[in-house]
């Protein structure tokens, strides 16, 4: 034993040399290519021969360009054509399959693909401007920016070819689980730092309502908290603490897993609450033994800070809903599904066989499941609903999430988890990986893209030598089939408006991090999302906002410059309207989209730390000897709003109002009192605020409001159009100036 245990100790050493090593080296490399630009950059500006001669003749190359790559001139009157005639295929496509199927999405990507690669051949080979080592800057800066997010483009639409739905597969293997003929122990961990009691005892009430018996619930309280160790005690969950926090959520886990005997480890963040099948859907892909990790979605119960401070609550879906809606059924077809941290089921025995969770990165769930498939086990992915959590509550929240995000995906260069070099993964899962890091890579594409129509004013640079007839001929078919298909191919999950707004907002904060990350990887620890906050006035994000601010000036400058040298008729416009001049439109753009970004971040009031569901349910009242009835329109753990459905007396005093509430098809018995009153037409409606209710009558409440098996549903975002309709009317009615004050409570009982 105690030879074994030496032996696992050097085993250990070595590896962490080895994630040295190769940190020290993804520095060395970093800086030896940023370097290595600067070198060739400044020997350009430097005059220098070699360097002019090579570029001269890229330049004469760009001049001379294949004849593929020129639009045609002599019939100009058509170069619309090819634009017309592939939007009409792809809505021909969309309206036959209306939603994608192998076939439908194949013929889709197989257009987007020849469109990127056909426009980018164009980019690359006929519109760069290398005639003066300035314009050469901004023009190969420009097209590096471009072919960053192309290429994130093409990678993912080259996954795409292969996409998984599990649903029939958690049909036929869920039967053994309902016939108890598979009924493997499973071990329920529930992290924890600093969470109100609130949402961890509806966390811990939902798994312990799980229809599955051989079950266990622990909670993981990384911060010592005697009020949470009683909690758990009155919960009947079992209790399990550190005297320190290292390695933050992955160090709680692995700290817990050998305290902890059962076949199965499910993981819920503290604040999700699993719907009552989660386990009936996802234990019996398991009989399987090569499958080491089930992933399910992530889903909210409470509006996204973003939505709401826009006024679109309701309308808008979450910024997450693309990630679970297209790319990891992506991910699940190559075989590169990536682990989120919470809702997911992972076999012991795997999770053993890689030493527990990743600790080396703040991403450890990530890398913990990159780690299982490069063990040659299968990660599944179940695009099911099963879980329900508490998104960020305000846009600090939501920054301080996406960016531990970040930093978590790029300390993956520098620990022996990076896909790209560890050992045992397949090529295409390498690929599937890599696109996770490109997707954070992309902002700084963003950051450049708002910067860039300064150069048309600032320095005179024509960054893209192209006329308006190659941008109709090569541009236009690509951006338009793009934008047209962008809602069908991701599920109706986003739309592409909406989509540049959530790069926007956190583009600079973004590149900030992921500099930071690459120079000194493990600088900052683990930073936990805020929850269980509240409100009651609107609050403009500054840190956020000022880089936004200062792009707003720039591109608002460069657009007034700009329209005074094209009504004087200066020299430099002279020069640049020999090709098509995008600096005045994308500075137009910019203005209109970063306005809109900066309204994302004004948080609305949210005055009330409790969710309220829009449920229908028939209730009883008894109010003294009286009995009324009447249906529910919004319900909470706290209260409940109710239109009454006959007339009630008009001299009832609110303090003199304690009232039984049954809610009818639940068979869940309350008590509380009467707080507002307002007229509906000729019938009351009215506000019953619970007293303190027993703990079963909490359970009851919280398996009603959140663990009913379906309830959380998809929703559809807005086609493109309306979701320009919409952005135009939240730039003309901003929430923060038309509804300043929150909306006023119904009449004191009495007063009717």
């Amino acid at each position: 034993m105690l030879t074994s245990n030496i032996t696992k100790k050097k085993f250990k050493s070595r590896i962490n040399t080895l994630g040295v090593v190769q940190g020290n080296l993804t520095k060395l490399l970093l800086i030896g290519f940023v370097t290595l630009l600067i070198i060739i950059v400044v020997a350009w500006l430097a005059e220098i021969d070699q360097i002019d001669r090579f570029f001269a003749q890229i330049h004469y190359f760009q001049e001379n360009p294949p004849m593929w790559v020129e639009a045609p001139t002599k019939k100009s009157q058509y170069l619309l054509l090819p634009t017309i005639l592939l939007f009409l295929i792809a809505q021909g496509i969309m309206r036959i399959s209306s939603t994608p199927k192998n076939w439908s999405r194949i013929l889709v990507v197989g257009i987007l693909l020849g469109l990127t690669i056909r426009y980018l051949s164009w980019r690359s080979l006929s519109t760069l401007n290398l005639i003066d080592p300035v314009n050469g800057v901004f023009s190969l800066g420009l097209f590096g920016l471009e072919f960053l997010t192309i290429s994130s483009s093409i990678l993912g639409l080259f996954l795409m070819l292969k996409v998984k739905n599990r649903h029939k597969e958690a049909d036929y293997f869920s039967q053994a689980i309902l016939d108890k003929s598979f009924q493997p122990s499973v071990d329920i961990l529930i992290p924890t730092y600093d969470e109100p009691e609130f949402i961890l005892e509806r966390t811990i009430i939902g798994c312990q309502a799980l229809d599955y018996v051989n079950k266990k619930v622990y909670l993981l309280d990384d911060t010592n908290r005697p009020e949470v160790k009683k909690l758990a005690a009155k919960l009947g969950c079992e209790y399990i603490t550190r005297f320190d926090n290292t390695h933050a959520k992955a160090g709680n886990l692995n700290h817990a897993i050998p305290q902890t005997n059962s076949e199965f480890i499910v993981v819920f963040d503290a604040d999700f609450i699993p719907t009552k099948n989660f386990l009936t859907r996802t234990l019996g892909f398991f009989q399987n033994e090569q499958v080491a990790l089930v992933q399910t979605p992530q889903t909210f119960y409470n509006i996204d800070p973003i939505t709401r401070n826009l006024g679109l609550e309701n309308i808008l879906t979450p910024e997450e809903e693309i990630f679970y809606r297209q790319v990891q059924p992506i991910r699940d077809g190559v075989g590169g599904v990536g682990c989120v941290g919470t809702s997911f089921v992972v076999r012991r025995k795997a999770l053993e066989s890689v030493g527990g969770f990743v600790t080396k990165s703040i991403s450890e769930d990530y890398f913990t499941g990159i780690s299982l498939a490069a063990k040659g086990y299968r990660l599944v992915y179940l695009e099911e609903k099963l879980s329900a959590g508490l998104a960020a509550e305000n846009i600090s929240g939501h920054a301080t999430q996406r960016l531990r995000w970040a930093r978590g995906t790029f300390q993956g260069f520098f620990i022996n988890s990076n896909p790209l070099t560890i050992p045992g993964l397949r090529p295409i899962q390498r690929l599937a990986y890599l696109e996770t890091f490109l997707h954070w890579f992309i902002n700084v594409s963003h950051v450049g893209f708002l910067l860039m129509p300064l150069a048309y004013i600032f320095w005179d640079v024509i960054p893209i030598q192209a006329t308006a007839a190659e941008y109709l001929y090569f541009f236009l078919p690509c951006y338009f089939v793009n934008f047209t298909v962008f809602s069908w191919l991701n599920y109706r999950s986003r739309s592409a408006f909406m989509a540049n707004f959530y790069h926007i907002v956190f583009a600079f904060p973004l590149v900030v991090t992921i500099i930071q990350t690459l120079l000194n990887p493990f600088s900052q620890g683990f930073k936990v999302t805020p929850k269980g906050i509240k409100s009651d006035r609107y609050y403009f994000n500054w840190n956020l906002a000022l880089p936004l601010v200062i792009f707003l000036a720039l591109n608002t400058i460069s657009l007034c410059l700009g329209l005074s040298n094209y009504i004087s008729h200066s020299e430099v416009v002279i020069e640049q309207t020999k090709y098509f001049n995008l600096g005045l439109f994308w500075s137009g753009y910019n203005i209109l989209m970063i306005w809109v970004a900066l309204l994302m971040l004004i948080d609305a009031p949210k005055q009330d730390i409790y969710e309220w569901f829009n449920l229908r349910r028939v209730v009883k009242l008894e109010i003294d000897d009286r009995k009324l009835w009447g249906i529910t329109t919004q319900i909470s753990e706290v209260g409940a709003k109710i239109e009454v459905n006959q007339k009630i007396p008009v001299n009832l005093e609110a303090e003199t109002l304690p009232v039984k509430l049954k809610i009818i098809e639940e068979k869940i018995c309350l008590a509380g009192k009467i707080t507002n009153i307002e007229m509906n037409g000729e019938f009351p409606c009215m506000e019953v605020m619970f007293e303190e209710v027993n703990l079963s009558e909490k359970r009851q409440l919280i398996e009603f409001l959140f663990c009913r098996p379906g309830q959380w549903q998809r929703r559809e975002a807005p086609s493109e159009l309306k979701s320009l309709w919409l952005l135009l009317q939240v730039l003309l009615k901003p929430r923060f100036i038309f509804e300043r004050k929150p909306k006023e409570k119904g009449m004191k009982v009495g007063q009717i």
